[in-house]
């Protein structure tokens, strides 16, 4: 059985790469203020309590400078929309979604499209949307950072998770959420190859 793809999708500087290496235990992607750093999808094997599972790090989704036509500091527009359709690759070959958004900024117009082409991207298996998406909040360093979380439920994308990458704050009560979509992920390759058996 081939393991689990998370994909980490979100705006760019909402900490996408400072999850990711928290996550993997590793520094693997760059983390830095440029929007953009982030160009290809990078991918890592991770664990949590026995769990394996790759985790899949991309580019910040910036759909206002993609209408706009807005190259970014160190790219062209062309640089921009490459971005975008490599977090949609990662997206489609996904198994589940980490939708990270900035707790310090809180929601924006952006978090909003980009939540409207996640929603469009699922696609219904049996009553379920798959794949499923968890929304992360992150650099919520702060209580009073944790509670303004809340706000995000504006998104309809389910119930915000409260994180520090930088951290670890709250990462473990993500992971469990994590976990517990990868064994259901597990449930159902197993039923489909029940029926191939049959």
């Amino acid at each position: 059985m081939a393991k689990p793809v998370i994909a980490l999708v979100g705006r760019p500087n909402v900490g996408k790469s400072a999850l990711f290496n928290r996550l993997t235990g590793e520094r693997l992607a760059i983390v830095d203020e440029v929007p953009g750093t982030t160009r290809d999808r990078l991918l890592a094997e991770a664990d949590w309590c026995g769990h394996y599972f790759l985790v899949m790090d991309t580019g910040g989704i910036d759909p206002t400078r993609i209408k706009n036509q807005e190259p970014l500091s160190i790219g062209s527009v062309d640089f921009i929309t490459e971005i975008r359709e490599q977090a949609e690759l990662a997206i489609q070959d996904s198994d589940l979604i980490l939708f990270v958004v900035d707790g310090q900024v809180g929601v924006t117009p952006a978090d909003h499209e980009i939540a409207e082409i996640l929603r469009k991207k699922q696609h219904n298996v049996d009553g379920e949307l798959k794949p499923p998406i968890l929304l992360v909040v992150n650099k919520a360093e702060s209580a009073k950072i944790r509670q303004v979380a809340a706000e995000f439920y504006e998104l309809s994308m389910g119930d915000p998770y409260a994180i520090s990458a930088l951290h670890g704050t709250g990462t473990g009560d993500l992971l469990d959420e994590v976990v517990r979509h990868i064994e259901a992920i597990g449930e159902d390759e197993n039923e489909d190859e029940s029926v191939k058996i049959a």
